[in-house]
């Protein structure tokens, strides 16, 4: 659990644990993160567990995969965030947390290993998004909190930002505009990345990009399909470190940063086709 993920209030938690015990599934023990440490492969070794259900927002879904990587057992992802970007990909569309349990009680499930979005600062299973244009976070942040101040700031910051940062270009293979974007998506699915660009060419397409990206649905702002690739080289336009942001969190990489795909490091449970 994480009591800062978007859907992690007090009902919500009682809920998973009523849902679960309507389905002859036990929960043996509870770990709040960031309050406890995020069990490690030998961690959940040494308990014997076999199932470890992670019911948080992407960010910490990333930080707990990561952290039990070889392990032997199998982890269920929940849709416990704001998003749930990796739920969706793993169980489908606006598919409610009941009927995932339902998928699991009856064995409708499949171990997996998704392909992951890596880069040096780290691998993502969800997304990546890469340059100014991820400075937005810190608004989304902000919202998170009721922080009305902070909202305005970060902003207007944003703006800024997005408008006059350094732009970022794929560069290897070269595709899209030389002039670069504010922001460049990166999804990962079993066929490789899909890249997409996305252009702020006036004070409308910004708000709307802006928008697009509180609510992480990127793909309702302006943007172009640059391919979908195993391995890409990204460059800052002016020469700048990078700006990243790493299945939701903030990473800051070298002007010319290399990407790839590399399977999951643990089997996590589907149950839907994916993407």
């Amino acid at each position: 659990m994480n009591a800062k993920s978007g859907s992690n209030s007090d009902a919500a938690v009682k809920a998973l644990y009523d849902a679960c015990a309507e389905r002859g599934l036990s929960i043996a023990k509870q770990i709040s993160f960031p309050d406890e440490d995020l069990p490690d492969a030998g961690v959940l070794e040494s308990a014997n567990v076999a199932r470890l259900f992670i019911f948080t927002g992407d960010g910490t879904l990333n930080a707990a995969i990561t952290k039990v990587a070889g392990w032997g057992g199998e982890v269920l992802v929940l849709p416990g965030g704001t998003m749930n970007l990796l739920s969706v990909r793993l169980h489908g569309e606006d598919t409610p947390l009941e009927e995932i349990l339902d998928r699991v009680a009856c064995g409708a499930v499949k171990p997996v290993r998704p392909l992951m979005a890596t880069c040096e600062q780290g691998e993502a299973l969800a997304g990546l998004l890469v340059g100014p244009g991820t400075a937005w976070v810190n608004v989304r942040e902000a919202m998170r909190d009721l922080d009305v101040a902070g909202v305005a700031q970060g902003t207007s910051a944003a703006v800024a930002e997005t408008t006059t940062g350094p732009k970022v270009r794929l560069t290897e293979p070269a595709r899209g505009h030389e002039e670069g974007y504010p922001l460049i998506e990166i999804t990962p699915s079993d066929r490789g990345m899909q890249v997409d660009g996305y252009r702020s060419d006036g004070a409308g397409d910004l708000l709307q990009q802006g928008w697009a990206l509180l609510r992480r649905r990127f793909r309702e702002g302006p943007h172009e399909r640059l391919g979908m690739l195993d391995t890409m080289t990204i460059e800052s336009c002016a020469g700048d470190p990078i700006e990243v942001l790493i299945d939701g969190e903030p990473a800051t990489l070298g002007p010319r940063a290399e990407f790839s795909v590399a399977p999951c490091k643990v089997d996590l449970l589907a149950t839907d086709h994916g993407f």
